[in-house]
């Protein structure tokens, strides 16, 4: 266990400091991308449309047995190499904070508020990036939620969710959390061609982010108690009545705490492709027109909260060589 968390503190530390740089992006890609293409690669052979729903809901559990036996035995291969001394341990943990989105997530979320300071048109164009919902529809207020939103549930599954599996099972687990998290990304949708095949990554998607969804919303409270002008008590409050009103049965959690945390709304009907979806209102009565400065202070919030994680692990850390 000793070794799992100095690993993932170390890994955060790195990924803080530099994030993924552009130019290895460019040069060998990710190991997002990479396990893209295995998916995609199997969706086309494997979902047919023509095939009985039991026979492509059978192919998506292959799908996944397939993306866990691909990312687990590296995992365990790099958890090994890094047992041999610090200055593997040191490369491992490098290698691996491939797998967090601290300053990559952050990046993204702060060209959102840069755009919407330029104007109307450059902020939508900077949260298509990020959403997947219709921009052209989005006035100024509409930018900024969905900005925060997705600071707020990327948060959860791309730094909490992570993190928690690296800290408890190495790069096996790491490594294993983005496949399937990938996988759902991708193929875990309720639509005519992936409702069967996606269905075994989407369940189990949502069955690995349910602890750092819970984690994250009380990394968010503990963070806005220390934050002048932002509300650990609201942020409470709006998961306790919010959250489980969410479409997704994790995203409810961060979204609540930072909506209620900064004393805003965010969620409700949101349009994607030209179509309305209904979704539950986070800390519904809060303010409702928001603008870049509040993108701004969902950052605050999340570095106060990305802290608090990095602190906690330190603390158990702690704890275990005490013992």
């Amino acid at each position: 266990m000793a070794l799992t968390l100095v690993l993932t503190l170390i890994a955060m530390t790195a990924e803080r400091a530099f994030g993924y740089p552009d130019r290895l992006f460019r040069a060998i890609g990710h190991p997002v991308t990479w396990l893209g293409a295995l998916i995609g690669a199997l969706d086309r052979r494997w979902n047919i449309a023509a095939a009985p729903a039991s026979t492509r809901r059978r192919r998506g559990v292959y799908l996944v047995l397939v993306l866990l036996a691909t990312a687990v035995i590296p995992g365990a291969v790099l958890h090994v190499a890094g047992a041999s001394g610090w200055a593997a341990l040191i490369g491992v943990a490098v290698l691996t904070s491939s797998l967090i989105a601290q300053k990559s997530l952050a990046d993204h979320v702060v060209k959102v508020a840069e755009g919407l300071e330029r104007g109307l048109e450059d902020g939508r164009a900077a949260v298509s990036m990020i959403v997947g919902r219709d921009p052209d529809r989005l006035d100024e207020a509409g930018v900024a939620r969905a900005a925060i939103e997705s600071l707020a549930e990327n948060f959860s599954d791309g730094v909490t969710a992570p993190v928690f599996w690296l800290a408890l099972a190495g790069p096996a687990g790491g490594l294993g959390y983005k496949a399937i998290n990938t996988a759902d990304s991708m193929v875990g949708h309720l639509t005519d061609r992936h409702r069967d095949f996606g269905r075994a990554a989407a369940k189990l998607d949502d069955l690995i982010n349910l602890p750092a969804s819970r984690l994250t919303g009380a990394a968010i409270i503990l963070a806005a108690f220390v934050s002048p002008g932002m509300s650990g008590r609201g942020a409470a409050r709006a998961i306790r009545r919010d959250a489980r009103h969410h479409k997704s049965p994790n995203a409810g959690w961060p979204e609540a705490a930072m909506a209620g945390a900064l004393g805003i709304s965010l969620a409700g009907p949101r349009y994607y492709h030209g179509v309305l979806i209904e979704d539950g209102e986070m800390n519904a009565g809060g303010r409702r027109a928001l603008g870049a400065a509040d993108i701004r202070c969902a950052l605050q919030l999340y570095w106060r909260a990305d802290a608090v994680i990095f602190v906690t692990l330190a603390l158990v850390l702690a704890g275990v060589l005490l013992v």
